[in-house]
């Protein structure tokens, strides 16, 4: 089976009548994004008929059967109790490596159609699309915090670091690294994006997960955001944690004075006294 292609992915949009436009989303839509050969295909195909298009097997009969697939759709891992998808979705890696994310929406439910800006028009047989604005990253470009956000964020940030300290102590390894890595870090990061958008006029996008946050940090901050990192051992884990609460404080504290927003110093120098007397009582 051939690498998919957009050549391969209009050969079958132009042959089948029930698919009346295609559209690119995700990093091919977008200029900013060097291409690689990881990158995904992330097609939207407009169609008339989703049920014929699952049932006569038409997406597995033109680009092969998977080496890899989720059909989140079909899945009640991650869908709501009680709704109804409008539109199917096939997540595919071949064995070229090929990966290609095809969703089928319906056209008669296109006053929903919710248009993301990363949008290229590949193929629109009814006009449909003739407006449609040249493709750009700005809805995934960073968002002022209003004053609630960053409090809050800030707040959440604290709390939950006691946690982390709590876990440590007791060597409880595998909670105090999942309080860090799913409730911790996610407001640490949400600062670091933060203070990109702040030093870009919030102009930009640092991806998902912050993958391209590194092209708009010093080699210097860079660095001590991957220090924030560790393995399992109790110690490095210490050392990572407090490299990441002495960075988030001081981030804090920067942000504050850059956007005009109020810093609740007491709060986290209370807790910062508080993770080093727990420290401190290891003999840290």
């Amino acid at each position: 089976m051939s690498p998919i292609s957009e050549t391969k992915i209009l050969t079958l949009a132009k042959q089948d009548e029930r698919i009346r436009a295609v559209i690119l989303n995700g990093s091919r839509a977008n200029s900013l994004v060097a291409p690689d050969e990881y990158q995904d295909y992330d097609v939207l195909f407009m169609v008339s008929d989703i049920e014929s298009i699952k049932k006569d097997n038409t997406i597995y009969n033109t680009f092969g059967q998977p080496a890899i697939q989720q059909l989140p759709d079909d899945m009640l891992l991650g869908s709501e109790k009680g709704v109804t998808p409008i539109s199917y979705t096939y997540l595919m890696i071949y064995e070229n490596g090929s990966r290609l994310d095809l969703t089928l929406y319906p056209i008669d439910k296109l006053d929903e159609y919710k248009r993301d800006s990363l949008s290229i028009v590949w193929l629109d047989k009814d006009d449909l699309f003739k407006d449609m604005p040249k493709a750009s990253d700005i809805d995934y470009h960073v968002q002022r915090p209003t004053q609630r956000e960053f409090t809050e964020v800030c707040n959440e940030f604290w709390w939950c670091a006691t946690n982390v300290a709590k876990g440590l102590v007791r060597e409880e390894r595998v909670y105090a690294k999942d309080m860090m890595e799913t409730v911790v870090r996610p407001m640490f990061l949400q600062l670091l994006e933060w203070k990109v958008g702040s030093e870009h006029n919030f102009s930009v996008s640092i991806g998902k997960s912050g993958k391209y946050i590194k092209q708009y940090l010093s080699t210097k901050a860079y660095n001590k955001v991957l220090r924030t990192y560790s393995n399992a051992n109790v110690q490095n884990t210490w050392e990572a944690f407090n490299t990441m609460t002495t960075y988030f404080y001081e981030l804090q504290l920067k942000l504050g004075k850059r956007l005009a927003l109020d810093v609740n110093t007491k709060e986290a120098e209370n807790t910062l006294k508080y993770i080093d007397r727990i420290y401190s009582s290891i003999g840290g």
